[in-house]
């Protein structure tokens, strides 16, 4: 099988390449390394292009025979796609286009779409499965949410098959830790928990304390990226015998306040980590907890990690290895 991941340099793109890459599959990388990393990019062929350019799509699937795309390119800070919501209709969805025609064109017929829980916006339940209303309040989610639906129209014109995984909190590191989170700027809790933990980080900062939680910071549903990328293996053999476009959540169905991610790292890394709490950023729901029923019972989907403490140890090994 020959599988091209496009966003092969990010986060989860790279933890992706590690698995599939070990499963034996031939891998070809494309990606424009505006947010992600050359260095993470340790296995298949790599193609430096990107969506917004169909040019540089030709380049890439011309003269190459793939069974499948796996998409991890997109832009996904909350707040910065409320400040510039072109250019997250601009990359999310018209990017997205021009892959689905340049896949259209060279009969490429599977796809595995990195979705997201924000296309759900504010929890009318206590978990959320696949039929919960989906209401996006930002522009990030309803981006997401449009390409579902674009993936639903084209089974239907086209013949193809997709899954759309929705993440809740990627989090974590690859066990081994060669390969981990980094963002430019970092926006992700653990991460930055962890660089105010080493003192390589900017001061920790809590975005608001008067959520209506337990403690009054906000919760939240951390899925390990290792488990992240089991998934998307069993997606793309569930596509061997399922035709249509397909959705699933992807969480550990387990709910963490900030201030409890907080008092999990302090005891992983041994150090006191202080915050300031500041006001609450536009754009974030108080509570977002997965069902995963759908994914365990269909594809078979089994997370490893459900505690909090060993997906922030992961983490944590991954980060104190870095020359910050």
């Amino acid at each position: 099988m020959h599988v091209l991941v496009c966003g092969g340099g990010g986060y989860i793109g790279s933890h992706m390449l590690k698995k599939l890459a070990a499963g034996g599959v031939e891998l070809s990388v494309l990606d424009n390394f505006s947010t992600g990393h050359r260095e993470a990019v340790r296995w298949g062929t790599l193609i430096e292009g990107d969506l917004l350019d169909p040019a540089s799509l030709e380049r890439a699937f011309a003269g190459r025979r793939f069974d499948a795309v796996m998409h991890f390119c997109a832009r996904s800070l909350v707040g910065e796609s409320i400040a510039q919501p072109y250019d997250y209709y601009a990359n999310n969805v018209s990017g997205t286009l021009n892959l689905l025609q340049a896949m259209r064109a060279h009969d490429v017929r599977r796809l595995v779409f990195s979705s997201t829980a924000a296309v759900f916006g504010q929890p009318v339940s206590e978990r959320i499965d696949e039929d919960h209303p989906k209401a996006p309040i930002n522009p990030y989610g309803a981006s997401k949410l449009m390409v579902e639906r674009i993936l639903a129209d084209a089974a239907s014109a086209y013949g193809l098959r997709s899954v759309a995984l929705r993440y809740f909190n990627a989090a974590g590191a690859s066990p081994d830790g060669d390969i981990g989170e980094s963002h430019q700027p970092e926006t992700h809790l653990i991460p930055n928990v962890l660089r105010a933990a080493l003192g390589s980080g900017p001061a920790l900062k809590v975005f608001g304390d008067d959520y209506p939680t337990p403690d009054g910071t906000c919760v939240r549903d951390y899925v390990h990226v290792d488990d992240l990328a089991q998934a998307h293996q069993l997606a793309l053999a569930y596509l061997d015998d399922n035709a249509g476009a397909h959705a699933f959540n992807l969480g550990n169905g387990h709910g963490f306040s900030v201030r409890e991610v907080i008092a999990a790292a302090q005891a992983v890394s041994g150090q006191e980590i202080g915050y300031t709490v500041e006001p609450r950023r536009p754009g974030d729901p108080s509570v977002l907890v997965a069902s995963s029923e759908k994914a365990r019972r269909v594809l078979g989907w089994s997370p490893a990690y459900t505690a909090l403490e060993p997906i922030i140890a992961s983490a944590w090994r991954w980060h104190r290895a870095q020359p910050y």
